[in-house]
C-alpha cells in the first residue's frame, strides 16, 4: 500500500525532474495508471506535498508538458530528485518507523518500502545510512500477535485507490458473527492499525453506517466507477477515541471497582475520554468512565478475573456472572 504509492510518487518526481518534463501520456504509462489518475498524482504532488510543477501550452498536435520548477531540485549523480531538506531529526523519525512496518512483513509491500528507503539514502551523507538503521533497535516492535498481511496486497492498493479516488467498491466480506460471506457495497474512509492488525473504516452504502472491517476478511473487493463524497462530520480520530477497543457502538457508562494490587496498573494509562478514579480507604479504586463498545470492555475486565468487578450496569454483571457460571462448569 504505503510502499507502492510512495514509489509512484518518487518515479513521477524522476520524470517530472528531467529536462523536458513529462507528459501525462508518458506519466501514465511509466506509472501503469490510466490519465486521470495521472493528473491526480500531479494534484497530490502540487497539495499534499507542495510541488511547484509548471507546464507547457501544447504545441498544435502535442500534448501540454509537466515539469519541476528548476529551482526546487539538486542534481544527484545522473537524477534529479526533489530537494525535500529533510532535517537529521526527520530522518531519524522515518528510520524509527521503517523498523515498526511490522504489519507489512514477508508481503511485496515490505519490499517497496525497503526499495523506498534504499531511494531515500540519497538525501543523506554516506555512510549515515547505515548508522540511522539502528535507531530502529531503540524499541523492538512486538510482532507476536500481528496479522498475516501476504497475499493481500492488491486488495490493500485497490482500497487505497478507491480511498483516494473516493470510489464505492463491491466487497465479499467473511463476517466472524456468523461465519457466513456476505456481499455488499462499501465506500472506503481510512485505514488504521490496532494490536498488530490493519483494520478500515467504511461506509455501507445500503445504510449508510460507519462500519470497522479488518482487512484480512475481505475474501473478494472489486473497485466499482460509482464515486461518493465523505460523511459530513466524519471524525475516525474522534470515534477511535469513543470505542473502547474497536468495536463503537451507543456509548455505556461503566462503574469498575479493581483491587488495591491492580490499582497502580490502572492509575498509569487513561482507559476513556471521560473518566474519573476514586481512591478507596482498602487501597483498591473505583473507575468510571463513558466509552464504547460493551463487549470489549467486558472481555476486558474478565482478563482480571478476581482482581475486577463492575459494579454498574447491572447487566454487564449479570452477563459476567453468566460467563463465569458456564466456565466453572467447563471445569466441574
Amino acid at each position: 500500500m504505503r510502499g507502492r504509492n510512495l514509489k509512484k510518487l518518487l518515479d513521477a518526481i524522476n520524470l517530472l525532474a528531467t529536462p523536458c518534463g513529462t507528459t501525462i501520456t508518458e506519466l501514465g504509462s511509466k506509472l501503469e495508471i490510466d490519465k486521470r489518475q495521472a493528473y491526480r498524482v500531479i494534484e497530490t504532488l502540487q497539495d499534499d506535498f507542495r510541488f511547484v510543477i509548471d507546464k507547457d501550452k501544447a504545441m498544435v498536435g502535442g500534448e501540454v508538458r509537466y515539469y519541476l520548477e528548476k529551482d526546487q531540485y539538486k542534481r544527484l549523480s545522473d537524477m534529479k530528485v526533489a530537494d525535500l531538506n529533510l532535517s537529521l531529526t526527520e530522518i531519524i523519525a522515518l528510520y524509527f518507523l521503517k523498523g515498526h512496518a511490522k504489519l507489512y512483513r514477508n508481503t511485496d509491500i515490505e519490499a517497496e518500502i525497503e526499495q523506498a528507503f534504499a531511494k531515500l539514502d540519497v538525501f543523506v551523507p554516506e555512510g549515515l545510512a547505515d548508522r540511522l538503521d539502528k535507531v530502529k533497535t531503540l524499541f523492538i516492535p512486538s510482532t507476536k500477535f500481528a496479522k498475516d498481511y501476504s497475499g493481500k496486497e492488491e486488495t490493500i492498493e485497490t482500497l487505497t485507490d478507491a480511498i483516494l479516488q473516493q470510489k464505492t467498491c463491491l466487497v465479499e466480506y467473511h463476517s466472524f458473527y456468523d461465519d457466513k460471506v456476505k456481499v455488499f457495497k462499501i465506500d472506503p474512509l481510512r485505514f488504521f492499525e490496532r494490536n498488530g492488525g490493519l483494520y478500515l473504516f467504511v461506509r455501507t452504502t445500503s445504510f449508510g453506517h460507519i462500519r470497522v472491517m479488518a482487512v484480512e476478511r475481505i475474501v473478494k473487493l472489486t473497485l466499482t466507477e460509482e464515486t461518493f463524497s465523505s460523511p459530513e462530520n466524519f471524525d475516525p480520530d474522534a470515534l477511535l477515541e469513543e470505542a473502547f477497543d474497536l468495536v463503537y457502538d451507543d456509548p455505556i457508562s461503566v462503574k469498575i471497582r479493581f483491587s488495591a494490587d491492580q490499582a497502580r496498573y490502572i492509575q498509569e494509562r487513561r482507559w476513556a475520554k471521560e473518566q474519573k478514579i476514586r481512591k478507596q480507604k482498602d487501597g483498591s479504586i473505583i473507575l468510571e468512565m463513558t466509552t464504547s463498545g460493551w463487549w470489549d470492555v467486558k472481555r476486558w475486565v474478565m482478563t482480571f478475573g478476581s482482581e475486577a468487578e463492575v459494579i454498574e450496569p447491572v447487566e454487564m454483571r449479570d452477563d459476567i456472572r453468566a460467563d463465569l457460571e458456564a466456565a466453572l462448569g467447563l471445569y466441574n
